[in-house]
């Protein structure tokens, strides 16, 4: 928002597009008093937090609505200005006439997020309590709305708070001993600065460790399933969506295109993205989904390489000496066996196939082996590793072995549960915590290195800094543009 029209009377529709039995446009500023008087030609005023009903006016005097009109007077309102609140039938076309005589009338059209932006810079609420409300409309989850309505009442802004004070306080101690050097006391060497650098330190990994939580309630967490074609990709993505959201056939090459699903395991959001199988094509289309797929793992913070244990075992079985009655013309049928081999499971080396299409391998923070239709070669579901990776044997379509998945996926980013997200927490606000970090870290090494006051003090100001970016305390105007921005209209 430009600061130089911040006293303009604002206006924007507040309730959702589409039809409705409500619909609100929502008024802020000096002038919301005087053109709700206009539109519903009564000079009656308007009784504080009091609903009136009243009829609304177009500009040759036909009624355009009826409804209520509610008064909220500065500075006890949303945004700290007076504020009017008219609530007519919630038709889109009629609500579209409503604002537009309300503009007529001296109100100008409200920027996204500009009735947010108002409250932050009338000291109603800090940014991360504006951040709240608009984490709190988009919330996919009960407990996403848990912790952003605790962020909304002020639960990450009281931690930050309190950081801050502590840091301040340990500020003014280092700074004052710079200043009063004749005191001749070694204040960098009399354990007080150590103590409570170190407190602060010890609170800022609490609430780094909460707000990552916190994070994952907002943002969740990409996870690409990808293999070869027919490798089940597309019936994992239905078992862990519940339903049949991808076509699941016999023929190689079904998926061309990324399918997404939105599911929440335990609270937490997961953007399921299933992809076309990794193989060598001739065929265009097949080609462009291929490409697609690779720039979902790109982009993905976990990635299950899936492959078909049926098939590949049979593979294997080709050349592997008859032994324990199995005939190796007849390994098409595996599932006639109730058992293979004891060292037949350690015959393929998942790694040999990620290779194929990796280069160099993904860490195993982020890849994870799915090895998919145990019920075809009788074996139960289990978990095992191979150098560092994180093996899953289960059967999609059985809905045998998820429950392992579930959980190594809550794990892949250390999710814990709702209780451990005591508030909602953006990328914006992770960055500025690691920011901190990096500065207590400088500031604790020219502590026990160099002991040199001047250069501790100036980490620990910009550590100050970077922490005051996530309330408010310190922003630059670009950046609060930035985060109303991506406000709706009408918040």
């Amino acid at each position: 928002m430009n600061l130089s029209t911040a006293n303009d009377t604002i206006a924007a529709i507040a309730t959702p597009n589409g039809r409705g039995g409500v619909g609100i446009v929502r008024l802020s500023g000096h002038k919301a008093l005087e053109i709700a008087k206009v539109l519903t030609q009564d000079n009656k005023a308007l009784k504080a937090r009091y609903a009136h009903f009243r009829r609304f006016y177009s500009a040759d005097g036909t009624v355009l609505d009826e409804g209520l009109a509610l008064y909220f007077p500065n500075p006890h309102s949303f945004t700290g200005e007076d504020v009017v609140e008219l609530q007519g039938h919630g038709g889109p076309v009629l609500m579209d006439m409503l604002l537009k005589r309300v503009l007529e009338l001296g109100a100008r059209m409200a920027q996204a997020g500009e009735f947010s932006q108002r409250a932050f810079l009338n000291d109603k609420l800090d940014l991360t309590q504006a951040e709240a409300i608009a984490d709190l409309i988009d919330a996919s989850s009960q407990a996403a709305v848990k912790s952003a309505s605790q962020s909304l009442q002020g639960a990450f802004s009281k931690r930050i708070n309190v950081l801050l004070e502590s840091l301040i306080n340990l500020r003014l101690y280092v700074e004052a001993a710079i200043d009063f050097p004749d005191e001749e006391i070694d204040f960098l060497s009399d354990g007080i600065v150590a103590a409570r650098l170190q407190s602060v330190r010890d609170k800022l990994q609490t609430v780094l460790a909460q707000a990552k939580q916190g994070a994952l309630l907002r943002e969740g967490v990409r996870v690409v399933i990808a293999g070869k074609p027919n490798a089940g990709k597309s019936s994992l993505l239905n078992a862990l969506a519940g339903y049949e959201a991808a076509i699941v056939t016999d023929i190689a090459g079904t998926t061309r295109d990324v399918l997404r699903e939105h599911i929440h395991i335990d609270g937490l959001p997961l953007h399921i993205i299933d992809t076309a199988g990794l193989r060598d094509t001739g065929d265009a289309v097949e080609k462009e989904g291929i490409r697609r797929a690779y720039h979902e793992i790109a982009q993905a913070d976990g990635l299950l390489l899936m492959y078909d244990l049926s098939t590949e075992l049979s593979t294997t079985l080709q050349s592997y000496p008859q032994n324990q009655d199995i005939n190796a013309n007849t390994v098409d049928n595996l599932s006639t066996y109730p058992q293979l081999p004891p060292n037949l499971s350690t015959s393929f080396d998942p790694l040999a196939l990620a290779r194929q299409f990796f280069d160099p391998l993904p860490p195993p923070q982020k890849l994870c082996f799915i090895a998919n239709k145990c019920d075809l070669v009788g074996q139960e579901p289990h978990i095992s590793t191979i150098e560092g990776y994180l093996h899953i044997t289960l059967s999609a379509r059985q809905d045998m072995g998820l429950a392992q998945l579930k959980t190594h996926l809550k794990a892949l980013v250390g999710y814990q549960d709702a209780e451990h997200s005591p508030f909602i927490a953006r990328r914006r606000h992770l960055d500025a915590l690691r920011r901190t970090e990096a500065a207590l870290q400088q500031a604790h090494e020219q502590l026990h290195g160099l002991a040199l006051g001047e250069l501790m003090a100036e980490d620990l100001r910009a550590a100050q800094q970077a922490l005051g970016e996530i309330t408010g305390a310190f922003s630059a105007d670009d950046l609060l543009g930035k985060i109303f921005s991506s406000f709706c209209i009408g918040k």
